[in-house]
């Protein structure tokens, strides 16, 4: 190919559209890139099988690289992908585009996707980006920034933005002098700012949805930004090809195929799924960088410092804990299998031993010796029968947010303001206001978590900002509630410089949490950075799908205090539809339902707390867990009481404990008082719809 010249009336116009573009000048460069026929196929991408040509200056070389462009049609590569794909050689047809150069050496570059590439969901645009060049976002040799944009408040004209993560972006691609390009290193300054404003972010969103609306299914497109004239370029847009394939309305289940007969420990199963892997035993979060990715993390109990290492984890034991324990509710969140209060995991269970850890079998967890088999079966849901109330999920990680938010839901009925706290944050909100008396390490410590950010009450505001709006988004335009901070002292105590702030408190579990923190002077201006970001997430982001919900409501007084102190934070319980709602967890709250509830727009009843409360046992303790049970008849009077009394006064009442999501005939029961809504954990939210609509 490279020896057949081209033919005279081709040269002639190949050079009056160079001129054209260029003035004539040597020194005006273009990019030279392929588009093929049978290229970006929605099955197909072919990515980089034919080539690009950056930096090309004057006409010869102009010439050569568009005659390389048509000879990438037949590299080796290029033939294997047709040829593994079943395309017919000769139906495969190639066009070079020359483009002006857009210098995005002085400025930024990266890829964006119209929809969320992980999960598939389609109301989101994903962009990243870098400084310099693209092609190193589009290969894979830089950690970009990332945003994600989302479509109908956008359309709006609301600030769309939902989460920003900003990369270490330690490398960028320039031009060489003479053509041609190469990587240098970036600047600390590169490395700590995002490299696209939220202008930019919001303007490349909205070429993206054009983009989308045009070809009618989500699109890659590759964008840059001249670093000369500030302007944003569209260089590339070809189908998504992996997220958009997926199967919609699927449920996933496992299975074990051997049985195994040697059963090292055994406790209380949460989720059903199944992993395998070696067993690595921590002792403390010191020994986190022991840890590899997919072993089995088996501890004595953990607390929310330990997240980073249980996302990494094949599967959890620990020694300690009932069903609702921390590493119970982590582990179903993050949708990995464990196994909680199996007594003596940590000395019966050996270091390095391959085991697996099933949740498929029932409420009992075990954990058996060897690699055994196991399937995962996908099963088509098919029609979601009607059932006499609203199914919700619990919710609290923004990660998982956009794949839940698929699953066939009423919306959110409850989302942990902690988990965004512990995970985005991580650092105590009195030491964040209190930035300047800090000593040096603790500042280090904090100045890591918050780069890219003015401030450390920004910081703060911005992350529950950007939870909040993503779980919003999940679900929009359906409510979802969120629950506000509900950590107990131990648990803060547990944050960076939470130890200055925090007493010790013999039993956290009935100690200073919920309203009582919300209402003291003590945490007066911690609450209110929280309300300042709720107050964004519905106002200027236009997510008024937003409730919100105030946990451990002790006593009437308190119930009137907190809502004096939410008027006083802008946030006033039926301005702009705003609906403040009440956990029904405590005894005081069944005996005194109807009179709490002339201060908020529903219930929604915390189940573990109130089954803990009402038998007078702490579910935080492995030594008591079988007596936690929601079906005892106290807890199910307690029940009774308040589903009554939110309907006599035309009040919602839903539910969001374990309960339901364990016991689909609690589930049932619950269907048949009267209940507005049931919110289970996601994985629950198939069989129970499935059990409810059995005739």
């Amino acid at each position: 190919i490279m020896d057949t010249p081209f033919q005279a009336d081709f040269e002639e116009e190949l050079k009056a559209q160079w001129e054209r573009v260029s003035g004539g000048s040597d020194t005006f460069t273009f990019a030279v890139r392929s588009s093929a026929t049978a290229e970006d196929l929605p099955d197909a991408s072919f990515a980089g099988q034919q080539e690009t040509y950056l930096n090309v200056m004057g006409y010869d070389d102009l010439k050569a690289k568009v005659h390389l462009v048509f000879a990438s049609l037949f590299t080796d590569r290029a033939i294997s992908y047709r040829h593994d794909r079943g395309f017919e050689h000769s139906k495969v047809q190639l066009c070079a585009t020359c483009q002006k150069m857009v210098r995005s050496e002085t400025g930024a570059a990266g890829v964006m996707f119209s929809l969320d590439t992980e999960s598939g969901f389609k109301d989101v645009v994903f962009v990243t980006s870098a400084w310099g060049l693209g092609e190193t976002v589009v290969g894979g040799t830089v950690n970009p920034d990332e945003w994600y944009v989302f479509k109908p408040t956008l359309e709006e004209g609301k600030n769309a933005i939902v989460s920003r993560t900003m990369g270490s972006k330690a490398v960028k691609m320039i031009y060489s002098e003479g053509g041609g390009s190469e990587t240098v290193d970036t600047s600390v300054e590169e490395q700590t700012t995002l490299s696209a404003s939220d202008q930019e972010v919001s303007d490349l969103a909205v070429m993206a949805m054009k983009i989308e609306k045009h070809y009618g299914r989500p699109m890659d497109i590759e964008w840059a930004r001249d670093g000369d004239d500030g302007k944003l370029y569209i260089v590339q847009a070809r189908p998504e090809t992996v997220a958009s394939q997926k199967k919609v309305g699927v449920l996933e289940e496992y299975k074990m195929l051997e049985k195994g007969t040697d059963i090292l420990a055994e406790g209380r199963a949460v989720g059903k799924r199944i992993g395998s892997g070696k067993v690595n035993i921590l002792k403390s979060i010191d020994e986190m960088s022991s840890f590899e990715k997919g072993q089995i993390l088996v501890a004595d109990m953990t607390d929310p410092d330990w997240e980073p290492i249980m996302k990494k984890a094949g599967a959890i034991v620990t020694n300690r804990g009932g069903r609702t324990c921390h590493a119970a509710i982590i582990a179903r969140e993050l949708g990995i299998p464990a196994v909680v209060g199996a007594g003596d995991a940590t000395e019966s269970l050996p270091v390095g031993e391959e085991v697996t850890v099933s949740c498929s079998e029932g409420d009992t967890g075990r954990i058996y010796k060897g690699l055994l088999k196991f399937e995962r079966t996908e099963q088509d849901l098919g029609e979601i029968p009607e059932v006499g109330m609203k199914i919700m999920m619990n919710v609290g990680n923004p990660e998982s947010a956009f794949t839940f938010g698929q699953l066939p839901n009423d919306g959110i009925g409850l989302a942990r303001l902690e988990f965004v706290i512990n995970n985005a944050i991580g650092v105590h909100p009195k030491a964040l206001l209190n930035y300047d008396t800090l000593d040096a390490d603790t500042k280090a410590i904090i100045d890591g978590k918050m780069r890219g950010y003015s401030s450390p009450t920004d910081f703060y505001v911005q992350k529950i900002v950007e939870g909040v709006a993503t779980l919003a988004a999940s679900v929009y335009p359906k409510r979802i509630i969120v629950r506000l901070s509900d950590f107990k002292s131990n648990e803060y105590k547990s944050l960076v410089g939470g130890d200055q702030y925090e007493p010790d408190e013999e039993n956290p579990m009935i100690g200073f949490r919920g309203c009582g923190r919300y209402t003291d002077p003590f945490f007066e201006e911690c609450f209110a950075m929280e309300l300042e970001a709720i107050k964004k997430v519905r106002g200027e982001m236009g997510l008024t799908n937003v409730e919100i919900m105030i946990p451990f409501v002790r006593t009437l007084d308190m119930a009137k205090d907190v809502n004096d102190v939410l008027e006083k934070n802008g946030l006033k319980r039926g301005d702009d539809g705003l609906k403040v709602n009440m956990m029904a967890e405590l005894p005081s709250n069944v005996f005194l339902a109807e009179e709490f509830l002339e201060y908020f727009d529903g219930f929604s009843i915390g189940s573990n707390d109130l089954t803990q409360l009402t038998l007078g046992l702490d579910r935080d303790s492995g030594l008591v867990a079988q007596y936690f049970d929601e079906r005892n008849p106290a807890v199910m009077k307690g029940l009774e009481i308040i589903i009554k009394a939110a309907k006599s006064k035309g009040k919602y009442v839903g539910i969001c404990g374990q309960g339901p999501s364990d016991h689909p005939d609690l589930a049932k029961w619950l269907m048949e008082q009267g209940i507005d809504s049931v919110s289970l954990n996601p994985d629950s939210v198939v069989p129970t719809y499935m059990f409810l609509g059995e005739k």
